[in-house]
């Protein structure tokens, strides 16, 4: 589930494994650059955290960061993620 502090929509998804989470990770990045959006995020092994807000806006939440949040989610679904 996504949240909203600090300016910024954060998530923590956690996967089987190492392969599983990177792979995720592939398909959020073919979709950020799709979307002309990119996230921060970090990972650890099987977990993946993000933080998105929009630079160009000084920093704040923007649809653009709801939509890369959706994006995000449906893809966790197809790798099959548990939200942390």
């Amino acid at each position: 589930m996504w949240t909203e502090h600090d300016n910024a929509l954060t998530c923590t998804f956690r996967f089987a494994d190492f392969k599983a989470a990177f792979a995720f990770m592939t398909d959020v990045a073919a979709a950020a650059e799709q979307l002309d959006h990119h996230p921060w995020w970090a990972n650890e092994y099987s977990t993946v955290e993000f933080r998105l807000r929009t630079h160009d806006a000084g920093n704040t939440v923007t649809r653009r960061d709801h939509r890369l949040a959706e994006a995000i989610s449906k893809l966790a679904e197809q790798h099959g993620a548990v939200v942390k």
